[in-house]
């Protein structure tokens, strides 16, 4: 047995918690935690289009690895996050003050903040590759999920709330104020040195030596397995709401459930997994964790039609993904090994990956519930899920790595 090293007081891992607000309020609260279709249905926008609008904002998510790189060069990475909120706050505000939001100029501005707010994502990731500690990483992995839920849980509900007793300017500027504020505090953050080439050749090299380091290896592969399979995914967080009805639960119990709470259990699950000091390598937990989360599902795919059967089985399975979203950070991380002059771009391409899995595990939920209702759609993500999880965690457990593991994989250490 022996103790992890000390992480360095200046890396302060907990600051990525805060980091992340911004993005967190941006995509988890007015995009996708319910603001913008909550909005645009008080217009008399209908279901179809609010799924157009909200699939299009979201978009960005998969390709902004194109922009990305943009991130690693010019000025440190803290200063494209300042400034990517800056703005991205400035486009969300002209958006909601316009007369209608559902008009083409509002969804234009909110799909151009959408875009910049990812850069806050990647110049996050630039700095958190740059975290040398473990413990600190996986502490900085956590919580940046953690951040990243709760904020938008946050946002979503105080913006809702404000909707009917605010006029559509005031809700503009606080919604604003919500991703400009919290960004102020990456005056804190760790401060990134700039790594410069002597000449455009010379950094070049380096950042194609960075890429072979982190893609073009053996021991790629389990991390790129990690990314692409069906557990952790989470894509039943959003159609859950949809099969509610089947078990007896009403409207207000699932705004609760699938709202503000399940948006802060989110953030729980991902905090929590900070406080486990266990050393195991993150794929190996992220597995373990991933079919904990398909055994919570399977409260929703096994147990009686009954309300009490629907809050525990989502609460338990909101919970747990946030606990493989802190996990799914922590391989990234690993996979990404030093920051280097790259960071933030292969941050973003390995991130991107992640978002696969989410993307055909809801085509395959979505089969499961049109089939065969609540108990289809919970049973699909949970079988699939689970096979995918327990495939992989066996081959983890009996491949043998070779010396190039970036991530040094060990024997289980317990830190006592």
């Amino acid at each position: 047995m022996k103790n992890e090293p000390q992480a360095p007081a200046s890396e302060r891992g907990w600051i990525f918690g805060l980091l992340v607000a911004p993005y967190g309020v941006l995509l988890q609260g007015i995009v996708q935690g319910g603001v913008l279709g909550y909005l645009l249905s008080r217009e008399g926008a209908g279901s179809a289009m609010q799924a157009h609008v909200i699939g299009l904002l979201s978009l960005p998510t998969s390709l902004y690895f194109l922009w990305s790189p943009i991130t690693d060069f010019f000025v440190r990475r803290r200063t494209w996050l300042l400034g990517s909120a800056l703005i991205a706050a400035l486009l969300i505000g002209l958006s909601f003050a316009q007369p209608r939001l559902s008009s083409s100029g509002a969804i234009a501005l909110a799909f151009l903040a959408a875009c910049i707010g990812q850069l806050i994502v990647s110049s996050s990731g630039g700095m958190l590759g740059s975290l040398q500690s473990e413990q600190t990483r996986r502490l900085a992995s956590s919580l940046f999920q953690a951040g990243a839920m709760g904020f938008g849980a946050l946002s979503a509900w105080v913006l809702i709330y404000l909707s009917a007793r605010v006029s559509r300017d005031s809700l503009a500027l606080v919604a604003a104020a919500l991703i400009a504020v919290p960004a102020l505090v990456v005056f804190g953050a760790p401060r990134q040195a700039l790594i410069s080439g002597d000449t455009f050749l010379a950094t070049m090299r380096r950042v194609s030596g960075e890429f072979k380091r982190t893609f073009f290896r053996r021991d790629a592969l389990p991390y790129i397995a990690c990314m692409t399979f069906p557990m952790g995914s989470g894509a039943a967080i959003g159609l859950l709401p949809g099969v509610a009805r089947e078990y007896g639960v009403n409207g207000d119990q699932v705004a609760w459930i699938n709202g503000l709470l399940g948006g802060l259990l989110i953030a729980a699950g991902a905090g929590a997994m900070s406080l486990i000091r266990r050393r195991i390598t993150a794929p190996v937990l992220y597995m373990i964790v991933a079919l904990v989360n398909c055994m919570c599902l399977s409260v929703l795919w096994l147990g009686p039609m009954r309300p009490a059967t629907y809050g525990a089985g989502a609460l338990l399975y909101l919970f747990t993904v946030g606990c493989c979203y802190a996990m799914f950070t922590a391989v990234v991380l690993e996979f990404l090994g030093d920051s280097g002059k790259s960071g933030s771009t292969r941050y973003s391409i390995i991130n991107s990956l992640g978002n696969i899995p989410v993307l055909y595990m809801l085509q395959v939920d979505g089969w499961g519930g049109e089939h065969w209702g609540g108990r289809g759609l919970a049973g699909a993500e949970a079988l699939v899920g689970g096979i995918g999880a327990l495939a992989l965690l066996t081959w983890l457990l009996i491949r043998k790595p070779s010396r190039e593991s970036l991530a040094g994989e060990q024997a289980i250490v317990l830190e006592l």
